[in-house]
């Protein structure tokens, strides 16, 4: 009996061997699904070959990945940049190349002779824009109409007693034939201009030639003595009022610029007023050029006053600011052919388009001006 007992144990540790190996090779090779029930969660190789963040933080970035983005690159070159302060401003009607469209009197609008302007349409100086028939009340037409009655009956019996006169040419003086001529002319001119008074109109003229910037009328409508109805301005020459709160500001201006997209206007300093309007001094500079016709009266911009004082510095376009993880200004150098790092930087305004970087570069580096989002978003 003891013999089958132990004959019994020395079989089953063999067989007791065999499958903990079976299950540990089973447990140690990957489970994989049959056809068609996999969900493609093979996981991903990294390409060496594609954009890519370093551990450094530089990026890798492939010339054929450069061209796919339209990366572009500037030289920069260290410069005495004038030290510059953006203004906010906004566009205002030059005085000399537009105007306002006000009556006189109160009435109701009339087409004019090429019906009511539209918003801009271009016009021309002294067009008749519309008209206004002067509105009166029933007894101020009623006290016209009767003193015009009165004026005809004298002037019907002036030229009776002209006649008169004159037959007696002979016997009678010639200063007193003169005169009565004389008060029928003058009743003959008083009945016209009362006349002209009751049915007369007032014609609307463009002051200069330009462009309807705002129209407020329709035909029929009733307005006031002095109420705006047209706005005509000029496109090419448009006037820029900014507010400087540092009066000193007024006597250290250079010069001045006027950022519209990407392109640069310059602008001509006119003048600055003397009275403080909201606690900041306006400041008046003048624009002229077709770029301009993309702004609009009242539009608000920017404007970069450049001083007298100069900066050392390297100038680089806006578009190569960028903001790292921890918000810090920051522009890509490409330092080889497919290699980029970020430079923390710190700039100062200068023209709206340019911006002067005092630290953080210096002259020979090539800056990102083109795709450099892009590359800020390479992880």
């Amino acid at each position: 009996m003891t013999s089958n007992i132990l004959s019994t144990r020395r079989w089953a540790r063999p067989a007791a061997g065999a499958l903990t190996l079976a299950l540990t090779l089973a447990l140690s090779s990957p489970a994989l699904a049959g056809p068609g029930h996999d969900h493609g969660d093979a996981p991903a190789t990294p390409n060496a070959n594609g954009p890519q963040r370093q551990p450094d933080g530089s990026v890798f970035l492939p010339k054929p990945a450069q061209r796919q983005l339209g990366v572009r690159t500037l030289l920069t070159e260290a410069a005495e940049l004038p030290r510059s302060f953006e203004l906010n401003g906004k566009v205002v009607i030059d005085p000399n190349a537009g105007g306002k469209v006000q009556p006189l009197n109160a009435g109701r609008i009339e087409p004019g002779p090429r019906g009511l302007p539209n918003a801009g349409q271009a016009v021309r100086k002294g067009e008749v824009l519309a008209y206004v028939v002067p509105s009166a009340a029933p007894i101020e037409r009623s006290n016209q109409a009767a003193q015009l009655a009165e004026l005809r009956a004298a002037k019907s019996l002036a030229d009776k007693r002209v006649a008169r006169l004159k037959e007696l040419a002979d016997t009678v003086p010639r200063k007193d034939i003169e005169a009565a001529e004389s008060e029928a002319q003058s009743l003959a001119e008083r009945i016209a201009a009362v006349g002209t008074g009751l049915a007369s109109r007032e014609a609307l003229v463009a002051p200069v030639s330009g462009v309807i910037a705002s129209a407020h009328v329709v035909a029929g409508q009733v307005v006031d003595a002095r109420e705006l109805l047209f706005e005509i301005v000029d496109p090419a020459r448009l006037r820029i009022e900014a507010l400087a709160f540092d009066a000193a500001l007024a006597g250290n201006v250079g010069s001045a610029s006027l950022a519209v997209g990407n392109q640069r206007v310059p602008l001509a300093f006119i003048g600055a007023a003397r009275s403080l309007r909201e606690q900041a001094l306006p400041l008046g500079f003048r624009a002229e050029g077709k770029v301009l016709s993309s702004l609009a009266v009242g539009q608000p911009v920017r404007v970069f006053v450049q001083g007298k004082e100069k900066v050392q510095g390297v100038a680089v376009p806006v578009s190569s600011l960028m903001k790292n993880p921890a918000n810090q200004t920051i522009v890509w150098v490409k330092t080889a052919p497919e290699r980029f790092e970020p430079r923390t930087v710190t700039v100062e305004p200068l023209d709206g388009v340019n911006v002067a970087v005092t630290s953080g570069l210096k002259a020979g580096d090539r800056v990102a001006t083109q795709g450099a989002t892009l590359i800020n978003q390479v992880r």
